[in-house]
C-alpha cells in the first residue's frame, strides 16, 4: 500500500480513537506506526509526538466542550504536565535500546487492559 495512504489511515484511526475514547498518541499511532509504516520505535514515538503540534484535537474537545464535558482547568494543568513531561520522557527514552522501550510499552498496556477489564 502507498505509504501516504498508510500514513492517512493511521490519522483516521486515530481520530476516531481519540473521539470516541480520547486516546490517539502512544496507544494507537505508536503501535501502527511500528506495524504498519515499519518505523522504528523512537522514529514513531517522536512522529507521535510531532503530531500533537497542531492542535489536532480540537473539533473533538470543542463538540465534548459545548455539550459540558470538558474540564478546562483539568485540561490545562495537564497540558501543563504533558508539556515537562514529553521533555522528560524523551531525554530517558533516547538512551535506552528500541527492544527495552517495546518491552516497556507492551507492560503498560497490558496493564491498562487488564484494569479496564477487571472494572468495567
Amino acid at each position: 500500500m502507498n505509504p501516504t495512504v498508510v500514513l492517512l489511515l493511521i490519522g483516521l484511526a486515530a481520530g476516531i480513537c481519540s473521539g470516541v475514547f480520547g486516546i490517539g498518541g502512544g496507544i494507537v499511532i505508536v503501535p501502527m506506526l511500528v506495524f504498519f509504516a515499519k518505523f522504528p520505535q523512537k522514529l514513531a514515538t517522536g512522529t507521535s509526538l510531532g503530531v500533537f503540534l497542531l492542535p489536532v484535537a480540537l473539533l473533538g474537545a470543542l463538540s465534548y466542550w459545548r455539550a459540558g464535558n470538558v474540564n478546562v482547568r483539568a485540561s490545562l494543568l495537564i497540558a501543563a504536565g504533558l508539556f515537562v513531561g514529553s521533555f522528560l520522557g524523551a531525554q530517558l527514552s533516547l538512551g535506552m535500546a528500541d527492544a527495552i522501550l517495546k518491552r516497556g510499552f507492551a507492560v503498560l498496556l497490558v496493564l491498562v487492559a487488564a484494569r479496564l477489564w477487571m472494572t468495567a
